[in-house]
């Protein structure tokens, strides 16, 4: 508690309470945080009125303290003496203070204040603060690879060979410097394993990769029943080695697309043969004499552009009425063109499942000595002299190893498009957790849907509250 006296001369007025310090201060600042302030009376006694009364406010901080002195109006004569007690008001407040690193702050009442010193007050009265305990993330919500990675590498494995089918899938994937390394049940659509390599895989890769999925079935006393892959040839070695009695089944839509490419460049070779047929014609309009000659140079033209245009007939599974019709004509008087034709029919008959393997490789063996009398054909039709055509025959003796490798085609599918729309920086460990992620996702994904379903399920009943 602090009672001061000063006189009109002496006096000296605070235009407002100022916080933060001057040059003359004594290095403290106070916020605006006060205890209640308490008025404290001065005995009465018999003296003159003044001819100024001040008040006089007094404000303890842990550092120093602050005075100031508040003018009021005279409001009597100079000279009467009164018996009259003369109140000075005196108001303490205890207040932190924080030092001050200038002396030309703003004060803690201006808006834009230069030394803020505690948080915000919200319309209640109570300090507002965050509801999170965590601090807020500086770059927003990032996906959890590290976990998923871990987590593919310890239970993951466990839940996705829960049901497995017996038959597996393999392929590889390029990207970049990189190639992914995956295996997939090719019944279920179930993404095993993988591994990202920093070179070009060899078949010493390869066969790593295999045991190590060897070992993981072992363990938990699965039996491989089949595998499907590509026309790759980094398989068929080492796939011998690791599973010598296994069925090797190649893709057959791998071989079919090699196949319908090979027909599609014989094709080209006759229509370029046509074209390179049709005498050339003088500029200018034909004469009479000519005319007749000069329609039948635009019906040939006119016939190679067809060709063009509709050379998907000559690959294509299933013709419909009109589109046969529309091939007998452009194929008028051109044998080779309906031997290309006869030849697709020929190669899609292989894969019907009515027949045995065997039966299909007799009708291969007999495809090929039709296809050697072809000499205009030359090397155009060497694929169906591939091993890999044979090697894709072999589901027909078992109903249920799948011809394809779709399942495992569907991943590459998905880290393709994550390449350009979701990550663009590749490294090998973002490459790993980029596909635990989704590996883990994936394997959610049913039973995510299995909870809306029910939820959906619940809501609609007529007693649901919703």
């Amino acid at each position: 508690m602090v009672q001061e006296s000063m006189s009109p001369m002496s006096l000296r007025v605070s235009r407002g309470l100022k916080n933060c310090p001057r040059h003359a201060s004594s290095g403290a600042v106070a916020t605006r945080r006060r205890d209640r302030a308490r008025a404290v009376a001065v005995a009465p006694a018999a003296m003159p009125w003044p001819a100024v009364t001040s008040t006089t406010l007094a404000m303890r901080g842990p550092i120093a303290r602050s005075i100031w002195s508040l003018p009021s109006p005279v409001i009597a004569a100079p000279a009467v003496a009164v018996a009259f007690p003369v109140i000075l008001l005196t108001l303490l407040c205890l207040t932190a203070s924080t030092p001050a690193v200038s002396s030309s702050g703003r004060s803690d009442w201006s808006p834009k204040t230069a030394c803020p010193t505690r948080l915000p007050v919200g319309t209640s009265g109570a300090t507002t603060v965050s509801s999170s305990p965590m601090p807020p993330s500086r770059t927003g919500s990032r996906p959890p690879g590290k976990k998923s990675l871990a987590h593919v590498q310890a239970g993951y494995l466990s839940a996705a060979l829960a049901d497995f089918s017996g038959y597996l899938a393999f392929d590889e994937v390029y990207d970049g410097p990189f190639c992914v390394l995956s295996v997939v049940d090719n019944r279920r659509y179930n993404r095993l394993a993988f591994a990202v390599l920093d070179h070009d895989p060899t078949h010493d890769d390869i066969r790593v990769f295999l045991k190590e999925v060897r070992i993981s079935l072992n363990v938990r006393e699965l039996v491989v029943q089949g595998i499907t892959t590509d026309g790759s040839s980094l398989y068929p070695k080492p796939l011998q080695e690791v599973w010598p009695s296994v069925p090797h089944q190649v893709c057959e839509f791998h071989v079919l697309k090699e196949i319908t490419k090979a027909v599609l460049h014989a094709l080209a070779k006759l229509r370029k043969h046509l074209t390179d047929e049709i005498p050339e014609q003088p500029r200018g309009r034909p004469s009479k004499q000519r005319q007749t000659q000069a329609r039948v140079i635009a019906r040939k033209q006119q016939r190679v552009s067809d060709l063009f245009t509709n050379r998907h007939l000559f690959v294509r599974h299933y013709l419909s009425g009109a589109q046969k019709e529309l091939l007998q004509r452009l194929t008028r008087g051109l044998r080779q063109l309906r031997t290309l034709r006869a030849i697709m029919d020929e190669v899609y008959r292989l894969f019907d499942r009515r027949c045995k393997t065997q039966t299909a490789l007799k009708k291969l063996a007999a495809l090929r000595r039709r296809v050697r009398r072809f000499k205009k054909l030359g090397k155009s039709l060497d694929k169906l002299k591939s091993p890999n055509l044979e090697k894709a025959l072999e589901f027909l003796d078992d109903k249920l190893l799948p011809s394809t490798s779709n399942a495992v085609e569907r991943g590459n599918r998905r880290l393709r498009k994550a390449q350009g729309s979701i990550y663009s920086a590749r490294t090998k460990s973002h490459l790993e957790q980029r596909l635990a992620l989704d590996m883990e996702r994936e394997q959610r994904a049913p039973r995510r849907k299995k909870t809306l379903e029910t939820l959906h399920a619940g809501r609609s009943r007529a007693d649901s509250l919703h």
